[in-house]
C-alpha cells in the first residue's frame, strides 16, 4: 500500500515544510565562495592529493572488492594507518570507510552492558547513535562544563568501565573541550577518554595533529581518538588512533569495520597524501587562524577555535532566507536547524578556508550585516533560557496542582505562560490551571486524546500517532509567543512513551529545562522518587525543586531530604477546597523565590 505510505510521508514532510525545516540537496556552483564545506585547508583540490588518488585506483582498482577481513583494500591500507598513527603521535591506526562508522566502532567495541558513558550534551550523532547501540548507560553531562561532567562521574563508581565522550572541536559552536580538566577528572574516577577529532585534526595542534595534542596532554587516560578523512584532510574515510591492543580489538569486534566493504583504493591513497600535506602545512593554518579572527572581529564575534564560525540567528525561517540571500550574492553558506542544533538556535554555520581572500571575508561581512536580523541575542534570563518544566513520578501525583500553584507565583512577578504538550482523559488540565491562575496565557495542548492512558495507548486508541517533530515545532512556538516565563507539564510519568520508543524523558533531555519533580507522600514515593531523580540526572538534567503532594509523612520527607541530593523540596498537602485562596495561602507561607529566581528576572523577554 505504497501510497497510503507516501500520503502520510508527504504531510510530514508539508508540515517540516512549514516550519523551515525541509532539507534539499544542492551542490555550490563553481563560482561561489565556499564557506559550508569543511576542506578548511583546500586540499581537496591539491594536486599532490589528486593524483595520489589517481595512482591508487590505476594500480590496485576502483573498489575495495570486500570487507578487509575477507581480503577487501588494499596494501595502501595498512600504509595508511602507519602514517596517521606516527601523524597523532600512537602506536597504531584502523581505516574505516567514514567517520560515522569509525564513531559506531569504537564505542560500541569499548562500552557495553555494565558501562557507563559520559556524553557531552552536544555531541554529533554518531555518537550519540553509538552511545545506543552500545547498551551501555549514557550520562549527559552538559557542553564543556567539567562541574557538570564530575556530577556524571560521580554517579558511575560501580561501572565496569567508565569512557568518556567529547568532539575535539564541537561540529556546530566551533569551540574547543576543556581537555585538561577533563584528563584530570578521567585520573580521578578511573575513566577513559574518547575524543572525535574530526574538526580538529588538520586544524589545530601541532603539525595540525588535533585538539589531544594541542592540550599536550598524557596518553595515559586517552583511549582512543577519531580522525575523519572527509574535513580538513578533503578525502574521505576515517581512522579510529591509540594503541596496538585497541587496533586489534577493533578488528576483532568493531561490527562497523568486520561487517563493511573496505576503504576505495584511490581514497587511501589520496588520504596517505592528505596526511603529508597536512603535517606539513604550517602555513595554512596560520593563515586560516588568521581568516577566521578577520572574519569573527567584522562579525562582534569571538574568534573560534578552529575553523567553524557559528553565526546565530534563532528562527528557522530567518536563518534560511539570509542563507539564500548570501547564496544569491556568490557565497555558499547554509542555515543549520533543528534537530541538528536545539531549537530556537537555529543558526548559519560558517566554515572559514584557509583560501579565503581578505576581500571575500570582508564582503562576506558585509552582506551578513546587512540582512536586518540581529545574530546571537542577549543572553536571556533563566527562565526564558529553560523553562520550567513540571514532570512526576507518575500519573495522578499532583502534577496540575504544582503546576497552577507555581504559574501562580510566576504571574505574581511578570507575563506567563503554560503549555502541556499532550493532554490524555476527559479532564483538561490546561482549563484547571487556567481557572486557578486566571492570569496566567496558555494555549491548547499540541494533541489531545480522550482514553485516560499513557500518551502512546491514548493516540493509539484514537487512531492517531504523536509525531516527535510537530511537538517540537509547538515548543519552539510556545517559546516564541513567551513575554516571560513558560511553564510546561507534561502527561504521566517520566518513562511512558509517547511514540515508539521515545518517552518524556527522551522529549526533555533535548529541551533541557529546569525542572520541578512531583512525587507522593506515601508508600512507595522513595523508590519511585530516587529512581525517578536516578533517571533525571542520567540524562544529565538538575531537578531544581522536589514537591511531595498529600498527607504529611515526616519519615518519607526527611529520607527524600537527605538522599535526594534536591536542594529545595517542599510540601503540599490537599488542599480543600481547592481554589485560588487556597494557593495563595500555601504561597504566602512558602518561599518560592529560590526556585523562582531573583525579582529584577521577573519581567523577561522572548528567546
Amino acid at each position: 500500500m505504497t501510497g497510503g505510505l507516501d500520503d502520510a510521508l508527504r504531510r510530514a514532510q508539508g508540515e517540516r515544510a512549514a516550519r523551515g525545516l525541509a532539507r534539499t540537496l544542492e551542490l555550490p556552483e563553481q563560482a561561489r565562495h565556499d564557506f559550508t564545506s569543511n576542506d578548511t585547508l583546500g586540499l581537496a583540490r591539491d594536486p599532490a592529493v589528486i593524483e595520489a588518488g589517481r595512482a591508487a585506483l590505476r594500480d590496485y582498482g576502483a573498489g575495495a572488492r570486500a570487507s578487509r577481513l575477507l581480503g577487501g583494500g588494499s596494501p595502501l591500507d595498512q600504509t595508511l594507518e602507519a602514517a596517521a598513527a606516527d601523524w597523532l603521535g600512537a602506536e597504531a591506526a584502523l581505516l574505516f570507510p567514514t567517520g560515522y562508522q569509525a564513531n559506531l566502532g569504537v564505542v560500541t567495541t569499548l562500552a557495553g552492558e555494565g558501562d557507563v558513558i559520559c556524553s557531552d550534551s552536544r555531541n554529533h550523532a554518531s555518537l550519540i547513535d553509538a552511545c545506543r547501540l552500545s547498551r551501555a548507560r549514557t550520562l549527559i553531562f552538559g557542553h564543556a562544563d567539567p562541574a557538570s561532567l564530575r556530577e556524571a562521574l560521580e554517579q558511575c563508581s560501580g561501572a565496569r568501565r567508565r569512557i568518556i565522550l567529547v568532539e575535539g572541536v564541537d561540529s556546530m559552536e566551533g569551540d574547543l573541550p576543556p581537555l585538561k580538566e577533563y584528563e584530570a577528572l578521567a585520573r580521578e574516577y578511573d575513566a577513559w577518554l574518547v575524543v572525535d577529532e574530526a574538526h580538529a585534526a588538520g586544524v589545530v595542534g601541532p603539525a595540525g595533529a588535533g585538539a589531544w595534542r594541542a592540550a599536550g596532554l598524557s596518553d595515559e587516560r586517552l583511549a582512543a581518538r577519531i580522525i575523519t578523512g572527509g574535513k580538513a584532510l578533503g578525502v574521505g574515510g576515517a581512522l579510529v588512533v591509540g594503541s596496538a591492543t585497541l587496533r586489534q580489538e577493533l578488528t576483532d569486534r568493531a561490527r562497523a569495520f568486520v561487517f563493511t566493504t573496505g576503504t576505495p583504493p584511490a581514497t587511501a591513497g589520496a588520504l596517505l597524501a592528505a596526511i603529508e600535506a597536512a603535517r606539513a602545512s604550517d602555513d595554512l593554518r596560520e593563515r586560516l587562524r588568521a581568516n577566521a579572527a578577520r572574519l569573527a572581529e567584522a562579525l562582534s564575534l569571538p574568534a573560534p577555535a578552529a575553523a567553524i564560525l557559528p553565526y546565530l540567528v534563532g528562527d528557522n525561517e530567518a536563518a534560511v532566507a539570509i542563507g539564500r540571500s548570501l547564496q544569491s550574492a556568490g557565497f555558499d553558506v547554509r542555515a543549520v536547524r533543528p534537530p541538528t542544533v536545539p531549537p530556537g538556535t537555529a543558526r548559519l554555520r560558517i566554515v572559514v578556508h584557509a583560501t579565503h581572500t581578505e576581500a571575500v571575508l570582508d564582503e562576506l561581512a558585509h552582506r551578513v550585516l546587512e540582512v536586518d536580523v540581529t545574530p546571537e541575542p542577549p543572553q536571556p534570563t533563566a527562565h526564558a533560557a529553560a523553562p520550567l518544566c513540571v514532570v512526576g513520578t507518575d500519573t495522578e501525583v499532583g502534577k496540575t496542582v504544582v503546576s497552577a500553584l507555581i504559574a501562580r507565583a510566576l504571574c505574581r512577578r511578570g507575563p506567563t505562560r503554560y503549555w502541556k504538550p499532550v493532554q490524555t482523559g476527559d479532564d483538561c488540565d490546561t482549563t484547571t490551571v487556567c481557572d486557578l491562575a486566571p492570569e496566567v496565557h496558555a494555549d491548547a495542548p499540541a494533541y489531545r486524546f480522550p482514553r485516560p492512558a499513557s500518551p502512546h495507548h491514548a493516540a493509539e486508541s484514537a487512531g492517531a500517532e504523536i509525531d516527535i517533530e510537530r511537538m517540537d515545532a509547538a515548543y519552539e512556538e510556545e517559546r516564541a509567543r513567551a513575554q516571560g516565563a513558560l511553564l510546561l507539564e507534561l502527561a504521566g510519568g517520566l518513562l511512558v512513551p509517547l511514540v515508539g520508543g521515545t518517552t518524556n524523558l527522551d522529549w526533555i533531555a533535548k529541551l533541557r529545562p529546569q525542572l520541578v519533580l512531583v512525587a507522593r507522600t506515601g508508600l512507595g514515593t522513595l523508590n519511585h522518587t530516587l529512581l525517578s531523580l536516578e533517571a533525571l540526572r542520567s540524562r544529565g538534567l538538575k531537578v531544581e525543586a522536589l514537591f511531595l503532594v498529600g498527607e504529611e509523612h515526616l519519615d518519607n520527607e526527611r529520607t527524600l531530604r537527605e538522599l535526594s541530593g534536591v536542594e529545595r523540596v517542599y510540601h503540599l498537602p490537599l488542599l480543600e477546597p481547592l481554589d485560588e485562596a487556597a494557593l495563595d495561602a500555601w504561597l504566602d507561607s512558602n518561599d518560592l523565590a529560590p526556585l523562582l529566581g531573583p525579582e529584577e528576572n521577573a519581567t523577561l523577554s522572548s528567546s
